[in-house]
C-alpha cells in the first residue's frame, strides 16, 4: 500500500497528464480545421494528372511553397495577396504553407492561382467554403482578383469527370472548351469574389451547356477557299486530289506565281471531314498550345499549319524544357505545308523524318517523356532553282552550271523518299487565267475524295490491318498485297525505271499512289494506266532532272 501523500500526488499529475492530453488533442482540432484542400491538373503532352493543393496556415510568418512549383507558380504570392486585398480580404499574418502534391511532378503556370487562393481563405476562415472538395478549380488571377484564361483547358476537364468530381471551375473565356466534355458542370465565374460566392452556397452559377454533335457537324462545311477559284492548273488539281485519296504526301515545284501557295491552301478543303474522335484529339493538342480563340470550342476543320521557313527545331517538332507541342502536332490531321522548302533549315527538316514514318513524336526529357500524335499530310513547295526558272516556257535561268543541283541537294534523299508525288508546276496563260468558266469546286472532288477513302477503309477492316485508315499509310507488307500488278503492268515499271532513271525507292511509292487512283476511279485492280500516272508524279527521281 502507498502512502497517502504519495497517492495524492500519484492523482496530481495524472490529472495533468490528462489536461495536457486533452489540450493537445484541441490544439490538433485547431490546426486540423486551419487545413485546406482544393483539386487542380498540370498538363503533361496531351493529357492532365490531378494536382492536390494543400494549404495550412499555422503559427509562424512567411508564406512557403513545395512541391517543384516553377517560377510562374511561385509568384502566384503576389497576385494572391494582392487580389485577396481588392476583394475585401487580407492575406494571413500567419505562416502560410502550400503543398501541391504529388510533390515529385513538377507544376508549371499560372493555373494554380485560384485553387491555392481559394484553399487560403478556407484555411484561414474568412470563408466557409463548404462545396470547395466537389471541384476541379483553375485559374489565373489578375491584381484585382479577375481571372484570366489558361491552357490547356480540355485535357484538364476529361481529368476531372475521370476523377469523378461534380464539376470544373474555370475563368469564363475557358468554358466553352471544357464544355465539350459531357456528365460534367462547368462553371464559369469572372473573379474571385463570384468563385467564393457559388463555394460558399450564396449565389447560383448554372453550368454552361454545349452540344458538341450540334456544334461540330454545323461547321464542317465552313471553308473560305474553294477549287472553283482556281483557273486552269487541272493537272495540279489532278494530282492534290488523288494525294487528298490517298493521304499521301506532295510537293509541288514550279516558278514564282504559278499558284503553288494558293492550291495548297484548298488543299484541306477536299480532305474527308473530321470524325468527332479526331476533331476532339485536335482540339487537345490545340488546347495544349493554347491555339485555340477565345470562343472556339470544338476544332470542327482538319488543320492547315504554315510556319515561315525561319523556324527552328523544336518549333517544328515540339520540346522544350516543358514539351509543348510543335507545329507538325498541331498539323494532326491535317496539312502541314512548308512553302520554299529548300529554304528551311537542314536540321528542322531532318528531325522529321521519324514523325513521318511513326506518325507520333516521342519527346523525352530527365524527369518526363511524352509523345504528341503527328499524323498530318506534309505539302511543300519549292522553285526549280535559285532564281526560279529552270525549265520555264519563256523565261530563261541564269544560274550558273551546278546550281540546279546544289538548290535541290538542300532536301536530303531521306526526306525526300517520304514524299509521294512531286508534281511540276506550269505558269497559267493569260487565257486560263480570263477564262469565264469556272473551276470544279472543293465539294464536288471532296465527294470523291471521301469515297475513295472509304473504300480504302473497308479494305483494311477486311484484312484486319488495324490503325490503317488510308493507302499512304499501309505497311509494306500489306502494301504487297493489296498493290498487285499484272505482266503488263510490271513490264511497264520495269520499263520506266529502267529508261527514267527512277530509284528503287521510288517503286514502293509509286504502288501505294497507282492503289489510289484506281481506287478513285472504281477499279478493284492497278491498271497499266493507273501505274502510268502514278509514274509521272516522280518528277524529282528521275535520271538528270536537275541537268
Amino acid at each position: 500500500m502507498f502512502p497517502n501523500h504519495l497517492v495524492f500526488i500519484h492523482i496530481f499529475y495524472r490529472e495533468q497528464a490528462l489536461k495536457k492530453r486533452s489540450g493537445l488533442i484541441s490544439k490538433f482540432k485547431v490546426l486540423k480545421n486551419m487545413l485546406a484542400k482544393t483539386f487542380g491538373a498540370a498538363v503533361f503532352g496531351v493529357d492532365a494528372v490531378m494536382i492536390t493543393i494543400e494549404v495550412s496556415v499555422i503559427t509562424g510568418l512567411k508564406f512557403f511553397m513545395s512541391g517543384l512549383p516553377d517560377s510562374a507558380v511561385k509568384e502566384s504570392e503576389h497576385r494572391i495577396e494582392s487580389a485577396l486585398k481588392f476583394n475585401g480580404y487580407e492575406m494571413p499574418r500567419r505562416k502560410v504553407v502550400v503543398n501541391l502534391a504529388p510533390a515529385d511532378i513538377r507544376k508549371e503556370g499560372s493555373g494554380f492561382d485560384l485553387p491555392i487562393v481559394l484553399s487560403i481563405l478556407k484555411a484561414s476562415r474568412q470563408a466557409m467554403l463548404e462545396r470547395l472538395e466537389d471541384y476541379m478549380i483553375m485559374g489565373e488571377l489578375a491584381l484585382d482578383g479577375n481571372l484570366r484564361p489558361i491552357k490547356g483547358v480540355l485535357p484538364i476537364a476529361i481529368e476531372a469527370r475521370k476523377r469523378g468530381f461534380k464539376g470544373l471551375i474555370l475563368p469564363k473565356e475557358n468554358v466553352q472548351e471544357a464544355a465539350i466534355v459531357d456528365k460534367l458542370d462547368v462553371i464559369g465565374v469572372e473573379d474571385l469574389s463570384e468563385a467564393v460566392h457559388f463555394l460558399e452556397g450564396t449565389q447560383d452559377i448554372s453550368p454552361v451547356q454545349f452540344d458538341t454533335r450540334d456544334e461540330f457537324f454545323n461547321r464542317l462545311e465552313e471553308f473560305q477557299a474553294d477549287f472553283s477559284n482556281v483557273r486552269g492548273q487541272e493537272n495540279i488539281k489532278r494530282a492534290l486530289e488523288i494525294a487528298a485519296a490517298g493521304g499521301h504526301n506532295v510537293i509541288m515545284i514550279g516558278p514564282p506565281g504559278a499558284g503553288k501557295t494558293m492550291l495548297a491552301k484548298r488543299l484541306a478543303g477536299i480532305l474527308p471531314p473530321l470524325s468527332l474522335h479526331e476533331a476532339l484529339e485536335t482540339t487537345k493538342i490545340h488546347s495544349v498550345a493554347g491555339k485555340l480563340g477565345k470562343a472556339t470550342g470544338l476544332v470542327s476543320q482538319r488543320p492547315f499549319r504554315s510556319p515561315h521557313h525561319t523556324i527552328s527545331d523544336v518549333a517544328l517538332v515540339g520540346g522544350g524544357s516543358n514539351p509543348q507541342p510543335g507545329e507538325i502536332s498541331l498539323a494532326h490531321n491535317g496539312v502541314l505545308f512548308l512553302d520554299e522548302l529548300p529554304e528551311y533549315k537542314r536540321t528542322a527538316l531532318e528531325v522529321m523524318r521519324q514523325p513521318l514514318e511513326d506518325r507520333k513524336v516521342s519527346i523525352s526529357r530527365a524527369r518526363v517523356s511524352v509523345d504528341f500524335p503527328s499524323n498530318f499530310m506534309l505539302v511543300a513547295s519549292m522553285n526549280p532553282c535559285p532564281c526560279g526558272y529552270y525549265n520555264h516556257p519563256e523565261k530563261d535561268c541564269v544560274c550558273p552550271p551546278g546550281g540546279v543541283q546544289r538548290y535541290l541537294n538542300k532536301i536530303s534523299g531521306p526526306l525526300l523518299d517520304r514524299i509521294d508525288l512531286h508534281v511540276e508546276v506550269t505558269p497559267v496563260s493569260f487565257d486560263e487565267m480570263t477564262a469565264g468558266e469556272e473551276g470544279e469546286s472543293s465539294a464536288n472532288i471532296r465527294e470523291r475524295v471521301v469515297q475513295a477513302r472509304k473504300v480504302q477503309e473497308e479494305r483494311f477492316v477486311e484484312m484486319g490491318v488495324g490503325g490503317v485508315y488510308s493507302n499512304a499509310m499501309m505497311p509494306t507488307q500489306v502494301a504487297q498485297e493489296v498493290c498487285q500488278v499484272n505482266p503488263l503492268g510490271k513490264k511497264l515499271l520495269k520499263t520506266a525505271m529502267e529508261r527514267l532513271g527512277l530509284s528503287a525507292r521510288a517503286y514502293d511509292r509509286i504502288l501505294k499512289v497507282s492503289r489510289t487512283i484506281a481506287d478513285l476511279a472504281g477499279s478493284e485492280e492497278i491498271l497499266p494506266e493507273h501505274l502510268a500516272e502514278a509514274i509521272q508524279y516522280r518528277s524529282l527521281d528521275r535520271a538528270n532532272w536537275a541537268g
